[in-house]
């Protein structure tokens, strides 16, 4: 092998280490946020003991976690055993503008870590490995441990904040008076609509689980907008406008196409669909530059039996559902696309 040859091999061996190793981190990520330590330090530097009894932990051991913090640039040393956060610490904080707290802890907790652990499992068999370690499928887990149901609101939440101002200005409601937000948590998207067009009216949607808060994150708009609770399977109210962020990608074609099929029922015959989803490229050759797209592929394989979709799936799921994808507008950063489409044939 030439000197060349050796050193890209040994440049590509480096880069298969980081990603042997890219599950420390994340658990370091996740830690820090689920004993709270971001927040603790939110105030400004503190030291070991100090934080010790302040996250309930061990002091030695708790040090050994924030040298490591120190290592990966999450938090600073301030001297006399003392710490403080740096930037990225504080996205770990919770309520924090841009965290990502809620984040770390679910795609790093317990359940979803023991799936991805059985990850050849649901690659031979085709089914959700979270079913197989826990026994019940991803949402009636969540929805069985308040916590959990709680971090995974906020986790959404925390996805969509960041999102938000490109998707409300990449779906046109010109002339839409009423926006149905389909399995919208909490109600942040519909928030962000709500106030970027005075004139528009809301309804969030969703099971009586995962609204949340959705009545504290809404009491700004709530003169303009109602919760519903509901099952999006068996019914869905009808409004001008629909937006569904982040939630077909959560089902198998069957059930994408069930929901899709019930929207379409609901809607009058004017009505605009919104999905705001990743949308993976056709071309092979593009998918180095869309990794974190291709991880949730495979966390939406072993975790509910969902899958990201290339633009060619959406279409083939919404014409078996009674619409027609009119565009698709990927936003700036943040991963999503807005595919917008419109009623294909008369309600069934």
């Amino acid at each position: 092998m030439t000197a060349a040859g050796t050193a890209e091999a040994g440049a590509e061996r480096e880069r298969l280490f980081g990603l042997l190793w890219g599950f420390f981190p994340a658990q370091l990520l996740r830690t820090l946020a689920q004993l709270g330590v971001p927040d603790a330090l939110a105030d400004g530097p503190a030291d070991v003991t100090t934080l010790a009894a302040r996250t309930g932990t061990h002091p030695p051991s708790l040090r050994r976690l924030l040298t490591a913090g120190v290592g990966l640039q999450l938090v600073t040393a301030a001297g006399d055993d003392r710490y403080e956060l740096a930037p990225a610490g504080h996205l770990l904080r919770t309520g924090a503008p841009g965290s990502l707290g809620n984040l770390a802890q679910l795609f790093c907790g317990d359940a979803t870590w023991r799936a991805w652990g059985e990850l050849g499992w649901s690659v031979r068999t085709g089914a959700p490995s979270f079913e197989k370690v826990t026994g019940r499928t991803a949402f009636a887990h969540i929805a069985a441990d308040p916590t959990l149901s709680a971090v995974f609101t906020e986790a959404m939440a925390e996805g969509t904040r960041a999102g938000a101002p490109a998707i409300v200005a990449a779906c046109d409601l010109d002339g839409a008076g009423t926006l149905c937000d389909v399995g919208g948590g909490n109600g942040t998207l519909l928030a962000a609509f709500l106030a970027a067009r005075p004139e528009l009216r809301g309804v969030l949607f969703d099971t009586a689980d995962g609204l949340g808060d959705a009545a504290t994150v809404l009491a700004g708009v709530a003169d303009r907008c109602r919760i519903e609770a509901g099952d999006f399977f068996a019914e869905v109210p009808s409004c001008d406008a629909y937006v569904v962020k982040s939630v077909v990608h959560d089902w198998d074609d069957d059930r994408a196409t069930a929901l899709l099929a019930r929207i379409r029922a609901a809607a009058p015959p004017n009505a605009a669909l919104f999905l705001v989803e990743p949308v993976l490229p056709a071309d092979p050759a593009e998918l180095t530059q869309v990794p974190t797209m291709l991880m949730s592929d495979l966390n939406m394989l072993v975790c509910t039996g969902g899958r990201e979709r290339t633009a060619a799936d959406f279409t083939a799921l919404l014409v078996a559902a009674g619409w027609r994808l009119v565009d698709v507008a990927p936003t700036e950063r943040h991963g999503y696309s807005v595919l917008r489409a419109a009623p294909d044939r008369p309600r069934e």
